[in-house]
């Protein structure tokens, strides 16, 4: 299989070579081919999650240098629980926030460090440039941590994100960076792009990406949403609709990447923040970026998705398709009200989730499954959440021990020169 650029200036390219540079020459987003529509039913005999996804990713990696090591590859990048929890009646989490850093990123960032490692090479490693608006650059860090054939720098918007964040964006051992931007997540990832458009910078540092901009970011993600699919569904006669929160589009696009494969999913919900850019394309069919906005759900904080490109690049059936824009002041009454009612807590992003599929008609709602993608554990957000529940959050051993490990970040201005010199003393910086 081939992987295209969405502005179709750029030669279609292998799924490791899609992998390795992370964004297209052209400054388009990879999209395969053609989705195997099959790709579903030949991996829905595995009841066990790491084969499932071998099995449902199998058809993306035929015939490439990592077909060989796919299942291996699965084998390090699922084995984590994704278990569906019912915190009341007609409510379903999809919890996803059961690996080493909290957040649903674990998966796909651990899949596509264990592909560049194989990929690289310990004497010229690839480097990571990631934007991070909270947790893919934890997930990133954690993931490459120890490697060598693949390095991890991760920028962050100072004083932007949750205490706890920063913390864990920050304490990971060589070959990780950790640069903190006196700047917004939007000034983040255009840096992240300024440097991409960079020849030099590129090849001096063999850079891609670790955003969702990366294909082997939303193909697991995909495939673990397949998964949860196929578990709905064999409850029930509907395909099961999903609510997913959205702000970089990476997690919306990959639930109708797993329906192009043949994944059982009705009508999916694009849950945004009170950043209103996919809000008002959805309601007037016009996409205007805009600077973003803080909210709660900081994670979500995006003004100009970068997944639209793949969103309107004709691939997919967008029928069913729902945007929820749900602001703060929405985000803090679910979580109120679902901790009052059932004792369950939810993360301001999961809330999002939750409060997108409460404003669904009730015979949608009743007419099938529903699943809540709870993207992160709530006590990476707790100074936010324990005002509004009034109960400590304790963490999870996997957390907790995060805590355990010092933070060091590096401060660096928003812009390119800055951001190459760090990159060109990355060896002393790890040493």
């Amino acid at each position: 299989m081939k992987f295209h650029s969405t502005r179709g200036q750029a030669s279609p390219v292998s799924i490791s070579a899609a992998i390795r540079v992370g964004q297209a020459g052209d400054g388009g987003l990879f999209m395969p081919d053609a989705f195997p529509a099959d790709a579903f039913e030949t991996a829905a005999a595995d009841d066990d999650l790491p084969g499932f996804a071998a099995a449902f990713l199998a058809p993306f990696f035929q015939g490439d240098a990592l077909e060989a090591d796919l299942p291996a590859i699965c084998a390090e990048a699922f084995d984590i629980s994704i278990p569906v929890v019912e915190p009341g009646e007609g409510v379903s989490a999809l919890e996803l926030f059961h690996g080493p850093t909290g957040a649903f990123k674990d998966f796909g960032a651990r899949f596509l460090m264990a592909c560049l490692d194989r990929l690289g090479d310990p004497a010229h490693p690839f480097t990571v440039l990631a934007a991070t608006s909270g947790d893919t650059g934890g997930a990133a860090g954690c993931a490459a941590e120890g490697r060598s054939g693949v390095r991890a720098v991760i920028l962050y918007p100072d004083g932007k994100v949750s205490p706890f964040q920063a913390h864990q964006l920050s304490c990971w051992d060589a070959p990780v960076t950790t640069l903190k931007l006196a700047a917004d997540f939007d000034a983040c990832q255009r840096l992240v792009k300024a440097a991409f458009s960079d020849a030099g910078l590129v090849a001096r540092h063999r850079l891609t990406s670790a955003n969702s901009i990366n294909i082997a970011r939303l193909l697991p993600q995909a495939a673990y949403i397949a998964f949860a699919a196929r578990r709905a569904a064999a409850d029930g006669d509907a395909a099961p609709g999903f609510s997913m929160p959205t702000g970089n589009l990476g997690h919306g696009v990959a639930a109708l990447m797993a329906r192009a494969c043949g994944a059982p999913i009705g009508p999916v919900i694009l849950a945004t923040n009170a950043n209103a850019t996919l809000s008002d394309w959805a309601r007037s069919g016009r996409y205007e970026p805009r600077a973003s906005i803080a909210t709660l759900a900081n994670a979500m904080d995006v003004g100009a998705p970068s997944n639209f490109e793949r969103l309107e690049s004709g691939a997919f059936d967008l029928s069913g398709m729902i945007v929820e824009r749900v602001d703060d002041a929405a985000i803090r009454t679910r979580i109120k009200a679902d901790h009052e009612r059932f004792g369950y807590v939810w993360c301001p992003h999961s809330a999002c989730a939750a409060e997108a599929l409460a404003r669904q008609p009730e015979r949608v709602v009743r007419e099938r499954p529903w699943l809540v993608a709870a993207t992160a554990h709530p006590y990476k957000f707790a100074d936010v959440v324990e005002p509004m529940t009034g109960e400590r959050i304790c963490p999870p051993p996997a957390l907790a021990a995060v805590l355990d490990r010092p933070a060091r970040a590096q401060p660096c201005d928003p812009d390119l020169p800055a951001l190459a010199d760090h990159l060109d003393h990355l060896e002393s910086e790890y040493a």
